[in-house]
């Protein structure tokens, strides 16, 4: 990109190599895939932490070709997916060793590059950050994304007594339906905090996970229930919101805001171990799979992220690189 702005901004380049310096590795990119915050980096208001790469991405699955000093695994030939802060929407990505994990036998790249990003952000919320026991009640907004596709997989395989709520669009809920959830509120008609209150005899949930920000606070705390949690991964639709002090210090409830790019290294390598060994075993077992909405070749980018933008989409986009 030379600039900020619509899709239209992208254009596929050549660009120098990237070297893996101190505790990276090399990769030979086979696919990545669109999340929404390379829509936000691309309008010009989530810049890439410092020394990270400018180009888009947040993630991929390939090939290690080469590896930084201090690096003993992964080794060159091994296929891998990693977490990166940028650069992944490229044939050759640099990423951190510990933030690269290596793919189950029966896993594709394509199935790979859609794991980083979502699945971690809905593991690291709901179970890491909110403490979800098995038997709460969980709520999920806008059911046919990524990261709640990913969650929804999460909960029934981690907390398979746990009722799961989620919001949808019209057209997606057949489609969000399918994936198994106990029940699917349509937003666009519905008040989903009475719906959840008819649903739970008034109780509330213990869990939500939001990312649409200010427009959905007063609604999800009152579908809240007492000594519930709130996760915030996003603000499509405002930052700025009043708050009832009040009735949040009497109904004990809980506001985590959370983001994955920035947080330091260690951290990030401290959640990634967790992860691969609470959750990778179930891509191992075929237990879980992403949901994948398209694959798109990485020079139709302009179309993937207007699909993205438009609504469109059910589950991941998947940009394939090269010939991988």
């Amino acid at each position: 990109m030379d600039s900020f702005g619509a899709a239209e901004v992208m254009r596929v380049d050549e660009i120098a190599a990237p070297v893996p310096r101190k505790g990276q590795v090399l990769i030979e990119v086979a696919a990545t895939s669109v999340n929404r915050p390379d829509i936000v980096q691309r309008q010009g208001h989530y810049p890439p932490p410092p020394g990270e790469s400018e180009i888009l991405g947040l993630e991929c699955a390939g090939t290690v070709v080469g590896a930084g000093p201090g690096v003993d695994s992964p080794a060159v030939g091994d296929r891998v997916f990693a977490l990166v802060g940028g650069g992944a929407y490229a044939e050759l990505c640099v990423a951190d060793a510990a933030l690269t994990l290596p793919l189950p036998a029966d896993v594709t790249f394509e199935q790979a590059a859609c794991i980083a990003e979502t699945y971690i952000t809905a593991y690291l919320n709901l179970f890491r950050n909110a403490g979800l026991a098995d038997g709460e009640i969980v709520l999920l907004h806008g059911g046919g994304g990524g990261v709640n596709t990913a969650a929804i997989q999460l909960v029934d395989a981690l907390c398979p007594q746990s009722p799961i709520i989620v919001t949808a669009s019209a057209g997606k809920l057949n489609r969000v339906a399918r994936l198994g959830p106990d029940l699917v509120i349509d937003y666009t008609s519905q008040d989903f905090a009475v719906e959840i209150g008819r649903f739970t005899d008034s109780c509330g949930v213990d869990v939500i996970l939001d990312h649409i920000g200010a427009a959905y606070l007063e609604q999800n705390l009152e579908a809240l229930a007492i000594g519930g949690r709130l996760l915030i991964i996003g603000i499509m639709q405002g930052s700025d919101a009043h708050l009832s002090l009040g009735r949040l210090m009497i109904r004990r409830q809980r506001i985590i805001g959370s983001v994955l790019r920035p947080r330091p290294k260690s951290e990030k390598a401290a959640i990634i171990a967790d992860f691969a060994k609470t959750v990778m075993p179930l891509f191992a077992e075929g237990r879980i799979a992403p949901v994948i909405d398209s694959e798109l070749p990485i020079e139709r980018v302009v179309d993937a992220h207007r699909r993205m933008e438009a609504g469109e989409h059910f589950g991941k986009i998947v940009l394939r690189v090269g010939d991988a």
